[in-house]
């Protein structure tokens, strides 16, 4: 699909090189770039024109008197329209953060008398989930409005809505259609996306990098770039500003809280992704408990609380020793990139490990493959041993089961005492006995009294595999879920869960203030560890009068015990259904597919209304809003009847509802991991062909059978009266030409 994409856009590129400029103010040419499949995607919010036809492409303003191109681009070409201003307005609360970007563009490349379909990319980063877009021109309004799913035919369709879709794992693209020639229409696009987190630092990246052939031509055009970015750290601890990508200047500042801005005229648009860190000044372990009262209208009467730890100095305090297996998929599935991209971070991530640590390799597809029959301490040889075992045996073949593998790590971690044992699962596949494994976790975590029990960390690749499967074993196993979308995302976000699940630097988090309270409902249920790779944030519901202050209590990894106080403040700046709106929706998604709950799934449903964030049972729909026609019809009955006839506004035009597919991750694919498709196929893809072709049309063979002299000669032997009929026939359609382009540019005044 990318490469598709790429293709489009260079081959639009090529297409606009037609376009004729005022003398001297000649877009700057485009940059020669090294081929590669990504070199057109979108590093920044986009609009593209699709163009299946050449010959509407032009200078809306002064026609070219180019020749025509004939036929049609299958697939069609994609032109990147002028961006005309740009604004952002980010809002990071915790570990969250929301984007708002509007941006003007204008139709440069189409003449004004021709309307085509436009393409809104939007590049989201970390975990981005897609909350609202509204587009808006003179003639007409879209806004996107969420639907339930009420029955199979719902999802049928939506399996088939093609008008929204994820060209990649974080790249969304929504079809708008029918824009006018030279219009210039506004976007603006709201998504949520999470902060990364590391060495202490939060660290918030928001594409915002636009190409050169986005500027618009024009020395007197105006470009203005606008950056609003508000932080609300939760805490009463100063924030400090580490870096970022645009100069930007403090508005406010407040404890742990701050606003900064930015505002330029610019000559060309930002060339550089929005990037910005901060930290919370604490050299100790530190947190608090936020209260909050839900809104007025919210379904659920309860009261919300946070609670959140924040792990403080990494070098002033000790991490567990590990006992580690990882659980690799192996079937056939997995061939190719996929599995050597899981090779290359679990390689990577065998070197992290300490001399004092154990380790165990579990490849499965039918069967279960073990590198030892037992734990093996972390030597240089016992790695390298275990490298050369990975080269030989990880070997895409088979189906996938992984009870059988998961049993094996249990077994293996038994034992283990004095450290945090882990199981590190990577699938791309769903199995169909989810729920009896998830059951199996279950009541091994329950029995487990003596010993600390496995934390699991699950990891998914691609759309075939139960990301909610995935996502609720690691619940109940207080670990940690992540997934790669993207194959080639695959190494790198391995590595990164890998660092924070190994970094556990206080065990057996307990929260005895909880317990007094009524109707708790705690996200995630399981309270995982904390460790320096990422803040422990727990969050939920309750009734009843919460304590002033919250004891949390744990075990260090020098096996002392941990006891922290943290004090209880209401917090009034930060809207904490907001916050935790995403999480909360994909938890309880999740409990919805293990109980098979029907009460859950319509709790979703009324979660995702309520915050307006897609799920599983909800679908996002553009809804067009027509305006009022300012333009007044003349008197006279005639001219009036004219004027309706001739209009070409497309105001009686019924234009469908646009159903945006793709925003559901699904509950994973049975018979596709039966068959073993590769994870990255289910994406569909445009219609082959070589771009530019043109098509098969009478006139198009016509120009490329005939030359100019055969044309002459041919018209020299037309009789005299078929050349008197062609020229009356010719100058009736130039007369209702002209009467509809008066129309339009003289507003009809010369009609009144």
């Amino acid at each position: 699909m990318a490469r598709h994409f790429s293709s489009s856009v260079d081959f639009g590129l090529n297409l606009s090189k037609r376009i004729h400029h005022f003398k001297g103010s000649a877009p700057a040419p485009v940059p020669e770039m090294s081929r590669s499949p990504e070199e057109y995607l979108p590093s920044a919010p986009m609009c593209y024109a699709v163009i299946p036809d050449p010959d509407i492409v032009d200078n809306p303003d002064i026609r070219s008197y180019q020749p025509y191109v004939y036929g049609r681009c299958d697939p069609p070409a994609l032109i990147p329209l002028h961006l005309h201003g740009i604004s952002m307005e980010v809002e990071c609360c915790l570990d969250t953060a929301f984007v708002t970007v509007t941006g003007s563009w204008r139709v440069h490349c189409v003449r004004g008398s021709s309307m085509c379909n436009c393409q809104v990319a939007i590049p989201m980063s970390e975990q981005g989930s897609l909350l609202g877009v509204e587009v808006d021109d003179s003639e007409k309004s879209y806004h996107t409005e969420l639907v339930s799913l009420k029955d199979e035919k719902d999802k049928q369709k939506m399996a088939k809505a093609r008008d929204g879709y994820y060209l990649k794992s974080q790249i969304y693209i929504i079809k708008i259609p029918q824009i006018r020639g030279g219009s210039i229409f506004s976007v603006k696009i709201k998504w949520s996306q999470k902060l990364l987190f590391h060495d202490g630092e939060f660290c918030l990246t928001v594409p915002f990098c636009f190409p050169s052939y986005v500027n618009p031509v024009g020395s007197k055009i105006s470009k203005k770039e606008k950056i609003f970015l508000k932080l609300n750290s939760g805490t009463g601890n100063e924030v400090l500003c580490k870096a970022t990508s645009h100069p930007l200047k403090g508005l406010t500042r407040q404890a742990g809280k701050l606003s900064l801005s930015y505002e330029a005229e610019v000559s060309t648009w930002s060339n550089t992704d929005f990037s910005f860190s901060y930290k919370v000044s604490s050299s100790e372990l530190f947190g608090g408990v936020l209260l909050q009262s839900p809104f007025l209208r919210d379904f659920d009467e309860r009261e919300i609380f946070c609670l959140y730890l924040y792990p403080g100095n990494y070098q002033d305090r000790k991490v567990f020793k590990k006992d580690m297996v990882f659980v690799v998929d192996i079937s056939a599935s997995m061939k190719g990139s996929p599995l050597q991209n899981v090779k290359n971070a679990l390689l990577a991530s065998l070197f992290k490990f300490n001399q004092q640590d154990t380790f165990n390799i579990i490849a499965f597809n039918g069967e279960a493959y073990l590198f030892s029959p037992s734990m093996v301490t972390a030597t240089k040889e016992a790695i390298s041993k275990a490298s050369k075992w990975v080269e030989t045996t990880f070997i895409a073949n088979g189906g996938t089961n992984i009870m059988l593998p998961l049993t094996q790590a249990m077994t293996l971690l038994r034992k283990s005492s004095h450290s945090v044992p882990l199981i590190f699962l990577v699938t791309d596949g769903a199995v169909d006995d989810g729920r009896e494994i998830c059951e199996f976790v279950k009541s091994y975590v329950t029995n487990g009294q003596s010993v600390r029990t496995p934390r699991i960390c699950t990891f998914g690749i691609g759309l075939y595999c139960n990301h909610y499967f995935l996502q609720m074993l690691a619940e109940i196993g207080r670990g940690h879920y992540d997934a790669a979308y993207d194959l080639d995302t695959i190494d790198s976000r391995m590595q990164r869960l890998f660092s924070t699940a190994s970094s556990v630097t206080v065990a057996d988090i307990t929260v005895k203030s909880l317990e007094g309270l009524e109707s708790t409902e705690l996200f995630p249920i399981h309270i995982p560890d904390l460790s320096f790779g990422s803040p422990l944030i727990i969050s939920g519901r309750y009734n009843g009068t919460f304590p002033e202050l919250v004891r949390v209590t744990g075990t260090l990894s020098d096996r002392t015990s941990f006891e922290v106080d943290l004090k209880v403040k209401r917090e009034k700046d930060m809207h904490l259904t907001n916050v935790f709106s995403k999480r909360h929706i994909d938890l309880v998604t999740a409990r919805a597919w293990l109980l098979e709950s029907k009460e859950l799934e319509e709790k979703v449903t009324k979660m995702s209304f309520q915050n307006n964030v897609p799920s599983e049972y909800t679908f996002m729909e553009m809804i067009l809003v027509k305006k009022d026609d300012v333009k007044k019809a003349p008197d006279n009955f005639l001219l009036q009847k004219a004027y309706s006839s001739l209009s070409i506004k497309g105001l009686e035009l019924e234009i469908p509802k646009l159903f945006l597919g793709g925003l559901s991750h699904g509950f994973g694919d049975l018979k596709a991991t039966a068959e073993n498709l590769p994870p990255a196929t289910k994406e569909a893809k445009p219609s082959e062909g070589l771009l530019g072709k043109a098509a098969s049309t009478c006139c198009g063979k016509v120009a490329n059978t005939c030359c100019c002299m055969c044309l002459l000669q041919t018209c020299s032997l037309v009789n005299d009266s078929c050349t008197i009929v062609c020229t009356q026939i010719c100058a009736a359609l130039a007369c209702f030409e002209l009467i509809k382009c008066c129309i339009e540019l003289c507003d009809c005044d010369c009609l009144q």
